[in-house]
């Protein structure tokens, strides 16, 4: 039997990129799905998309950064489905610009979507997780969560916390809650529309932004990811880095340590 047939999985960002691979998936390997999306049209067709019956998925265009509507779909979605195994935070949004150049607006934005998001998720689902005889926590952080770049101070900063807040929340879990798996992604640049949808801060050219990942970063398929992702979910493992960017970037902090601060900017200078 499938680990995840039966299970109700939450995915928040399910309306493009990882999150609606996620679902398609998972709704491929029989879980039942709550898709949670700003955007009521991506998450109307990654359902489409799944083929899954309308009895197993329930949608809801929420905005993660709402605390108060994200505990309200937690319990509309214990509601549907009686019980909730496993809630992936995968919902973000980039930012590019350097902190001398960024309103504290966008700093804001990329802290509230990427990790307050991830906060407001693990908080509202969490005591229905509790409840499950096997359920998971997978916090969506990157690769630029386990190194920085000039650049991505606010992308940085939102992904570093995520990374803090994933690795207690597991311990907390092994301490009280041994059943509950706590997971931390670490994708590296993936093709998804991120970069299409991201702000940038006014001295830079967007186009120019978007070339520059969709060209030079962005090199694993998101389906593959996803693969990866819930492939690591089965296996419980902490951590899951996705793509030979992300392994390059933990082999680097790992054997580097801060001298890699000084690594980027003479690469980039030169």
């Amino acid at each position: 039997m499938g680990y995840f047939i039966g299970r109700v999985v939450v995915v928040t960002g399910a309306g493009a990129g990882i999150g609606r691979q996620l679902s398609i998936q998972l709704a491929a390997q029989g879980a039942k799905l709550a898709l949670i999306d700003v955007d009521q049209g991506g998450l109307e067709e990654t359902v489409e998309l799944t083929g899954i019956s309308a009895d197993s998925v329930m949608i809801s265009a929420t905005d993660v950064t709402d605390r108060e509507a994200m505990g309200e779909c937690a319990a509309a979605t214990l509601a549907q489905f009686g019980h909730v195994d496993a809630i992936f935070n995968n919902a973000g949004v980039l930012y590019s610009g350097t902190v001398e150049d960024s309103d504290y607006a966008d700093i804001e934005h990329v802290m509230n979507v990427d990790f307050w998001g991830v906060v407001n998720g693990s908080k509202a689902f969490l005591p229905y997780i509790i409840a499950s005889d096997r359920g998971s926590i997978v916090n969506i952080s990157s690769a630029f969560g386990l190194m920085a770049a000039p650049g991505y101070s606010a992308y940085n900063s939102a992904k570093f916390a995520v990374r803090g807040f994933t690795e207690s929340l597991r311990q907390e879990m092994l301490l009280h809650h041994r059943q509950i798996a706590v997971i931390c992604v670490f994708p590296g640049g993936i093709k998804t529309s991120i970069a299409r949808t991201a702000r940038v801060a006014t001295t830079l050219d967007h186009s120019e932004v978007v070339e520059s990942f969709e060209g030079s970063i962005a090199r694993t398929d998101p389906a593959a990811a996803a693969k990866t992702i819930l492939r690591g979910v089965e296996r419980r493992r902490p951590r899951v880095l996705i793509g030979k960017d992300a392994r390059i970037v933990d082999l680097l902090t790992r054997t580097a340590s801060s001298g890699y601060q000084r690594i980027i900017p003479a690469l980039k200078s030169g």
